[in-house]
């Protein structure tokens, strides 16, 4: 049975800790502000049966309790809510896997709405190996595959008899972004935040879109030993500046647009390689970064272009391996971690 426990410091908790049945890969918080300390969890179990569960903090009991769980083949690559900070829309996560898959959250049970399958030859699937949700129109998501492609897929979501939403997806635009496998996509706030976006992947390169002229594409930058590049993320204030992770790499490279293929600074404290990148979603010169040496550090860059040495926190997980990172977006003095089999809530 799935049990959490608290460590507390004084008075005020600092830390919660959720213990879940299987061990866990993907995780993403909540957003809606009715739903504060909300988070979905996918487990990474190989092989077909895999699960998905949310959990939400009794803020009472300080305890974590598992309000849905459901089944998902194989495990999740990537979790994300939508990005409704306004609890306007259907309480809406997706998850991707084989497929682009859009669940209507739901206690205890959580429903299937849309598997979003591009393929056209339905005997074979190119596994998706992340995506991203847009904050400014979350009618767009963008799925990144193994098949060298990106596909920005329009969502909509219909009234029936003014009860029932049911939520429909259709192929805005598919497009080759990279010469091989995809490993990440995601939108930029730029622009107006809607129609610019940027990759990486197996070929090395970070690459930048705008869906409005989708003909050409921008390298901004290239791992000089041609090493894939596994994760990206954007400044969530900034959005001149981006970070990137190498595969097997204790660095994480921060990027400048601006200046593209130099890296602005280089943050290397990690002593293994690292796994997780979230930037702060209230300060434009803070990020944390989660590695298999157990600790998930906290930056910050403003000293850029002047070398960062050091981190200004780390945590510790005695226990494992951190293997993902999130920043809460509507919560910002918390961040939450994964290792092995436990989920923790980390008050900074």
């Amino acid at each position: 049975m799935a049990h959490s426990g608290v460590v507390s410091s004084g008075k005020r908790k600092e830390i919660y800790k959720y213990l879940a049945p299987w061990p866990l890969y993907s995780m993403n918080w909540s957003v809606r502000p009715d739903k504060r300390f909300r988070l979905a969890l996918g487990s990474f179990v190989e092989e077909y049966n895999n699960k998905v569960q949310i959990v939400s903090l009794d803020e009472d009991s300080s305890e974590f309790t598992a309000k849905s769980t459901f089944d998902h083949p194989y495990p999740t690559t990537k979790i994300m809510w939508i990005p409704d900070s306004k609890g306007v829309f259907p309480d809406l996560l997706a998850t991707s896997g084989d497929y682009l898959r859009v669940w209507r959250a739901g206690e205890p049970d959580t429903r299937l709405e849309c598997v979003l399958n591009n393929n056209k030859n339905s005997d074979f699937c190119a596994p998706l190996t992340s995506f991203d949700w847009n904050e400014v129109d979350p009618n767009l998501v963008g799925t990144s595959s193994i098949d060298t492609t990106c596909t920005i897929w329009g969502l909509e979501t219909g009234q029936i008899m003014g009860r029932v939403n049911l939520v429909s997806g259709h192929v805005k635009t598919q497009l080759i972004a990279h010469d091989k496998e995809v490993y990440d996509i995601a939108f930029s706030r730029a622009g107006g935040g809607r129609d610019m976006f940027a990759s990486v992947g197996a070929d090395g390169s970070v690459r930048m879109f705008d869906l409005r002229h989708l003909e050409h594409s921008t390298i901004i930058y290239e791992d000089a030993a041609h090493t894939p590049l596994l994760r990206l993320a954007w400044n969530k204030q900034d959005p001149n500046y981006l970070a990137t992770i190498a595969m097997d790499a204790c660095e994480v490279v921060i990027l400048d647009v601006r200046v593209p293929c130099t890296p602005v600074a280089k943050l290397n404290n990690h002593r293994a390689c690292v796994n997780g990148i979230a930037w702060a979603p209230h300060s434009s010169c803070h990020i944390c970064t989660a590695g298999d040496d157990h600790q998930a550090l906290i930056w910050d860059i403003q000293q850029m272009p002047r070398a960062i040495e050091d981190p200004i926190l780390a945590y510790t997980a005695a226990e494992g391996e951190v293997n993902q990172i999130q920043w809460g977006a509507t919560q910002p003095d918390w961040i939450a971690i994964c290792y092995n089999k436990s989920l923790e809530i980390l008050r900074v």
